[in-house]
């Protein structure tokens, strides 16, 4: 349904240091670079970082998040890990979040910009 996203940063070559590391746990790395954006995934660039140089950061109530699939629990913590590491906050630590309808394993980070990005993946019983 989704072919790609992108989200605005307001200084690029920190963004795609920090992309770079957060996005390596889930097999997205940098594939096209351009003068003011950046492409990741793992055939096609389905996650883009575009320079928005007057860009404020990104308010918290915005509601605003981008959901990206791992392939195990172990990627998911890793993902988190590697934001921390790299200048994100936690917007939610890895865990299990059991819901009535699916059952699925995430974690939610800010990006040095604000923006809201989280790795997912369903866990067998």
């Amino acid at each position: 349904m989704i072919d790609h996203v992108s989200v605005g940063v307001s200084d690029l070559e920190r963004a795609a240091r920090f992309y770079e590391a957060v996005l390596a746990p889930l097999g997205l790395t940098r594939l096209v670079r351009r003068p003011a954006t950046l492409g990741f995934g793992k055939a096609y660039p389905e996650f883009w970082i575009n320079l928005r140089t007057g860009q404020t950061h990104v308010a918290p109530e915005s509601g605003v998040h981008i959901c990206l699939r791992a392939r195990t629990t172990e990627a998911v913590d890793a993902f988190h890990v590697a934001a921390l590491r790299s200048g994100g906050t936690s917007d939610g630590a890895p865990g299990l979040r059991p819901h009535e309808r699916v059952r699925y394993y995430a974690a939610f980070i800010l990006d040095p910009d604000g923006n809201r990005i989280e790795a997912v993946t369903f866990p067998a019983e």
